[in-house]
């Protein structure tokens, strides 16, 4: 399969005004172990984030909470000056207090929020940041419609172009639209668990991005997994094409309103992951696919 450059590839709008391609890169790899400390292979990381934006992406997304901190620090030694029509997402709400996931937790305090968003912004060294998410629905310290209504201020301040929303039930984000626009959302989906099946309805009945979690990882299904793998393989060997690709080609094919963002280490992997995007499933191959996992739809779904 000839491999067109990502700038060829299909794009996507995020708000309605910034257009990226449809497949962008999740940089939370390019931290330490447990997404704790810094990216071992600090050169190797800067490299490979210079490589992201050499090879068209223009999407990449991050997180304070990945390193914490580091992660942004990175893509901002590797890219800033960012090249023109690069789009950074970020997101705050997550904290750690340590190597052990069991540290991870959550904070919605309004005043915490603006402090993440603004100390993005540094280590980003940005004026502005393009997306930023609130990165958890889950916090209980402070009415979730206040967490949104902070985000919205900071928008109206000039600080947020545009306002995501990640770890939210969908009917948190009926309440976050009825303050704000959402211009992006994120979830649990991809070829073998659609746990965020009723948030990819919710963003394409609104006109919102969808960017699933995982969007390639082949054991997500748990006990289907096997299954999973054994569907995907013999159309895998049609196309002469990974596993890995053939679900994200499906992502792509599933909806409009689909922006994956692989995550990788690795020169190659990124190459076959945007490659990914060329193959054209036929309708029975997606029909097959999509076949394979239940997609809960409700108010308790998430």
């Amino acid at each position: 399969m000839e491999v067109q450059p990502a700038s060829a590839l299909p794009t996507i709008s995020i708000g309605g005004d910034l257009r990226v391609g449809r497949v962008g890169f999740g940089a939370m790899q390019l931290t330490g172990e447990q997404v704790w400390g810094p990216y071992p292979d600090h050169d190797g990381g800067v490299a490979l984030l210079r490589a992201v934006v050499d090879e068209g992406v223009t999407f990449i997304d991050t997180a304070d909470v990945y390193g914490p901190h580091t992660n942004e620090l990175l893509i901002r030694e590797a890219l800033h000056p960012y090249r023109e029509g690069v789009v950074i997402a970020s997101k705050g709400g997550f904290v750690r207090g340590g190597f052990d996931y069991s540290t991870l937790g959550w904070v919605g305090n309004p005043a915490y929020l603006r402090q993440s968003a603004m100390l993005s912004l540094r280590r980003l060294g940005l004026e502005r940041i393009d997306l930023y998410y609130l990165h958890s629905g889950y916090a209980t310290d402070a009415p979730f419609g206040d967490q949104v209504g902070e985000l919205k201020k900071l928008q109206d301040e000039g600080y947020v172009r545009h306002i995501g929303l990640s770890n939210v039930t969908a009917a948190q984000y009926e309440t976050a639209r009825s303050i704000t626009d959402i211009a992006a959302v994120t979830a649990l989906y991809n070829v073998g668990n659609r746990t965020g099946a009723d948030l990819l309805v919710a963003a394409e009945q609104s006109g919102a991005v969808f960017s699933p979690w995982h969007p390639i990882s082949l054991r997500d299904g748990g006990e289907n997994a096997d299954e999973v793998a054994r569907t995907l393989a013999p159309i895998a060997a049609r196309y002469e094409a990974t596993p890995q690709q053939i679900a994200l080609a499906w992502l792509l094919h599933r909806s409009p309103a689909m922006l994956p963002i692989p995550g990788t280490t690795s020169l190659a992997h990124l190459r076959e992951n945007l490659a990914a995007a060329q193959i054209r499933l036929t309708d029975a191959e997606v029909a097959e696919l999509t076949a394979l996992a239940p997609e809960p739809v409700g108010p308790n779904a998430l």
